[in-house]
Parts: C-alpha cells; structure tokens; sequence
C-alpha cells in the first residue's frame, strides 16, 4: 500500500495542458477562493479571460465554493450523490456532469478544480490533478495524514501549479486584523493564548445492522481509497467526520490544523 492508501486509486497524467498566463500570480477573492479578484476589477472581464473550472463536491462546503467561483467557467461538475449532481447541473447546463472525480481529470480543457469532498478523498483528487498540471483550491484539512501531505506538496512544487487550502475565514478580513493589531502590540505582550472548539466528533460505537446504500449514492465512489466496507448512514452524508477512517474529528477541522489554534500561532 502507497501513502495514499490505495495505489489503484490515483491514475497519472502525464500530459499536461497549457496553463493561462495570469495564473502565475494569484488572488484571493471576498469568497476566500483564488480565483477572481483585484486583477478583473476594472472594466468587464472577456470570456476569454475566466478559468475553466471542475468542480469536485458540490453540496455543502461544495455548494458554497460553487457559488464562490460561480464567475468562472463552470465546465465540469462532479458528485457522487445524483441529487446534488442534479441541482448543480440545472444551474450550470454547459457543463459536464461525472460522478468519478478520474472522469472529470480526463477532461482536457480544465485550467483548475475545486476540491470539496469528504477528508478521505482529498489527497486522492488532488495529486492527479496536479499532475495533469490542474491548479488547486482543496478544502481543510488539506489530507488525513502527513504522508499524504507531502506528496501533494511535492507533486504542487514538480508541476509548479498554484494551489490554496480553504480555510475561509483565515483569507477574510476579521482574523487578518486580529493579527496585524496582536503584531503591532496593541495589547501588550501576549504570553499565552487559550482556544477551544464547542464541537465534537467522535466516540461513536461501530453500527451493527446493516442498511441499504440509496439508489442516488454512488457508494463505492464515495469510499473511494478506503477499505471497502457496508454501507451506513452512521457516516454518510455528514457524520463521517466521527470515523477514522474518513475524518479526523474535531480537532483535525477545527482546531490544531485549521481554525481555532492556527491563528494563535499565527499572531
């Protein structure tokens, strides 16, 4: 077995297509996204110029990052959940639809993706991605284990591709300004800093009945690396943030790696 967990999971890519000139400095936007910003800002933005997008997750956090790079092209969606699937679609008819985040890579006409889904698939996603040349925006936590870390960071570095992890509200105004006022000693000297998170994931007893995956859920995709095992609604859609096995409970989204303590250490 690779970092990555499975080796049959990630398909390389190895011809990559031309990225767009402006990407080599980027920006983020209101939305936190990299995408459009201060360099479309004066005068109406040609076709020509947007970035062709694939979008991978798109209900939820996914939905939300839709919406943020909804000024893009959207050229491409992808979930494993048909009704998701569906309610994107209707609002974004040119593009193509998948339910295998491998079909959407295969498209050749993408400039970047938007990575959406669950812990477990993000690393899986974003290499092969990354190597076709496709730039990045992958929400936290970037992976589940450092392995996997460091082989999107390698692979990002080989393939100079611009990438940027969602951590929303650390690109925003509110927390940058706490910084900046903590830096410039606005209140004194700070010599320790307590942080909490009113969360919790975890803790939970393996189900013992067995259920039915439902005919919209494309359920082998959704595990995707994982060891294959039954379904249950135990983890799917949300909870699976309880298991090990996809998620890292509360302190992997919200504390040590993200929100909550990352901006102490920031200041």
């Amino acid at each position: 077995m690779t970092p990555l967990q499975n080796p049959t999971a990630i398909q390389r890519y190895e011809t990559r297509i031309t990225r767009r000139a402006f990407l080599q400095h980027t920006v983020l936007s209101a939305s936190a996204l990299w995408l459009a910003g201060p360099l479309r800002s004066f005068g109406k933005v040609s076709p020509n110029e947007k970035l062709n997008l694939g979008v991978i997750g798109v209900s939820g956090r996914g939905a939300a990052n839709l919406q943020g790079v909804s000024g893009e092209t959207i050229a491409a969606l992808c979930d494993v959940d048909d009704r998701a699937l569906a309610t994107a679609a209707e609002r974004f008819p040119a593009a193509k639809t998948y339910t295998d985040f491998r079909r959407v890579l295969d498209q050749r006409d993408l400039d970047a993706v938007v990575i959406s889904t669950p812990d477990h698939t993000h690393a899986v996603a974003a290499v092969p991605a990354l190597e076709r040349g496709c730039h990045v925006y992958c929400e936290k936590p970037l992976t589940r284990t450092i392995s996997e870390c460091r082989i999107v960071t390698d692979t990002a570095r080989r393939q100079r591709c611009v990438t940027q992890l969602g951590t929303q509200i650390h690109a925003e105004k509110n927390y940058r300004r706490v910084v900046e006022l903590v830096q410039r000693g606005a209140i004194g000297a700070v010599e320790e800093v307590h942080v909490w998170v009113n969360v919790t994931y975890g803790g939970r007893d393996l189900p013992t009945d067995v259920q039915e995956a439902p005919p919209y859920l494309h359920y082998d995709l959704w595990l995707g690396p994982v060891e294959a095992r039954p379904y249950h609604s135990a983890w799917v859609p949300f909870a699976w943030r309880n298991w090990w096995a996809f998620g890292g409970g509360r302190w992997r989204i919200l504390g040590a790696i993200t929100w909550t303590c990352r901006i102490g250490r920031w200041a």
